[in-house]
């Protein structure tokens, strides 16, 4: 059986990023992707395989709160949720690392200054830019501005590359679509790639970690992982990084396993503080067809909703049509969506306790076959109230500027920023990892991807997920905390 240094279980954001960093040495990496890589023949940019057919997304059954069934919309594949979408790369602000109690915020470990040098280096990575806003949205844009509503404009930072625009198919399908010309920087593109071709790196695909193994009379010391087709892998550290939905079933069901449940303080807290934004996507309609290609350029902010943001949706007039009522004629969608723009807006959720993702039960215990999200809005009032506001504001000000509008919210399944359930903290009895991404009373289990957000502050979370793989897996090069000391 051949022995890693490093397990890393999961290829998204924090995956790849951390598969990056720690195969530039000599340590032996395994990184392990549940799905298989994406083709490259234009099937990914095919609107009726991707959105009518839904070919690409995840069949794995999951029950809401209500013990309901459905599907959350995952994508198991080589590159993770980043190859359909994360090319919105957003900082935190730094008053975003600070808690609140009152509106259920909680605080990181670390501050901006600690992240900082890793937001550049991913930025870097990423090749990321900004890109000229559109005549469209400046037109929209420029009618916000004076009518007296108090939005403030920023551009947003896109890991695109510049030549997409001369690619119009391309271009007017980067957001919720892959790339098959590897015009988007995602981290199978961006980070995998750089280190692929080293004999230290091995990927393995196709196959979903069953299950954590852990060292016989020692349970807080992680051995390895074993494969459903019953392989099984040891190294010295093991990271997970299968996301937010994910990584705290394995860990839940780990600790569950061998006891640990019952002596560890941080095992109440895996897969509670669930997250995933208020989503709700808004298309507004005028008389005129709109010819902007890109779209996702400019991000839109407002004090009056301190812990919100605006940013059009990255696709055109055929996706646009979908989002209109069902019982709209195809023909009449077309019509409509060729006049319309789209807009996302998200509002931060905050934290509570009973959001949380519950695993499955163990194959021998059928009792409960499916993970369950148990994820309530009215947990978190504070922030029901700001995205009723922003929605409802938002529409006032856009019809002053001559645009109808309807809104649409997100559901449950839509979980592209699904992010907490494993959150980082320095107290195991109120957080499950600590500062230096490694799980609390665990000797050698590290997380990397976004179920350690405290917060998921008003922005898109994927910069700062691959800003905090990249500053775990540079502290564990480095031999722990002497890295940030210098």
């Amino acid at each position: 059986m051949t022995h890693y240094d490093y397990i890393i279980v999961g290829s998204g954001a924090g995956g790849c990023a951390a598969a990056y960093r720690l195969a530039q040495g000599s340590n032996r990496v395994l990184l392990i992707e549940k799905g298989e890589a994406l083709p490259d023949d234009g099937t990914t940019l095919d609107f009726g395989k991707v959105i009518g057919q839904g070919v690409f997304k995840s069949k794995e059954p999951w029950l809401n709160k209500d013990g309901h069934p459905f599907m959350p919309e995952e994508y198991f594949n080589v590159g993770g949720k980043t190859k359909w979408y994360r090319a919105a790369l957003l900082r935190y602000g730094a008053h975003e690392f600070e808690g609140n109690t009152e509106l259920k915020f909680l605080p990181w470990p670390i501050g901006y200054r600690q992240l900082a040098p890793f937001y550049q280096e991913a930025e870097n990575l990423l090749a990321v830019r900004q890109f000229e806003i559109e005549p469209d949205l400046r037109l929209i844009v420029d009618r916000l501005q004076r009518n007296g509503a108090g939005w403030t404009v920023e551009p947003v930072p896109l890991g695109l590359a510049a030549e997409i625009l001369k690619h119009r198919e391309e271009a007017g399908h980067f957001d919720g679509f892959a790339s098959a010309k590897g015009l988007k920087s995602d981290a199978q593109h961006t980070f995998l790639a750089r280190v692929a071709p080293r004999e230290n790196l091995e990927l393995v695909t196709g196959q979903p970690v069953q299950a954590l193994l852990g060292e016989a009379g020692a349970p807080q010391r992680i051995t390895g992982v074993v494969l459903r087709d019953g392989r099984c892998y040891t190294a010295g550290k093991v990271l997970l990084a299968a996301g937010a939905m994910h990584s705290p079933r394995l860990l839940q069901q780990y600790m569950e396993k061998t006891g640990l449940d019952r002596i560890l303080p941080n095992y109440r807290l895996v897969g509670r503080y669930y997250k995933r934004h208020f989503l709700t996507a808004l298309v507004a309609f005028s008389r005129f067809e709109k010819t902007d290609v890109l779209r996702k350029t400019a991000l839109l902010l407002s004090e009056k909703y301190p812990h919100s943001s605006i940013q059009p949706l990255g696709f055109g007039g055929d996706v646009i049509g979908s989002l209109l009522p069902r019982f709209a004629r195809r023909s009449t969608a077309q019509f409509f969506g060729r006049r319309a723009y789209g807009f996302f807006l998200q509002t931060e959720d905050g934290s509570d306790e009973a959001n949380r993702v519950i695993a499955e039960a163990s194959a021998a215990d059928r009792s409960q076959p499916y993970p369950t999200l148990d994820y309530d809005s009215a947990r978190l009032p504070q922030a029901v109230v700001e995205h009723k506001q922003l929605i409802n504001g938002f529409r006032r000000s856009l019809l002053g500027c001559g645009y109808v509008s309807f809104a649409q919210p997100v559901p449950l399944a839509g979980s592209a920023h699904a992010c907490g359930t494993l959150v980082t903290g320095t107290n195991p009895t109120t957080s499950v990892v600590d500062e230096m991404g490694k799980v609390h009373n665990m000797q050698n289990l590290y997380v990397v991807d976004g179920s350690i957000l405290p917060r998921s502050s008003r922005v898109n979370p994927s910069l700062t997920i691959y800003a905090w793989a990249l500053r775990v897996a540079s502290l564990l090069q480095a031999g722990g905390r002497r890295h940030e000391q210098h």
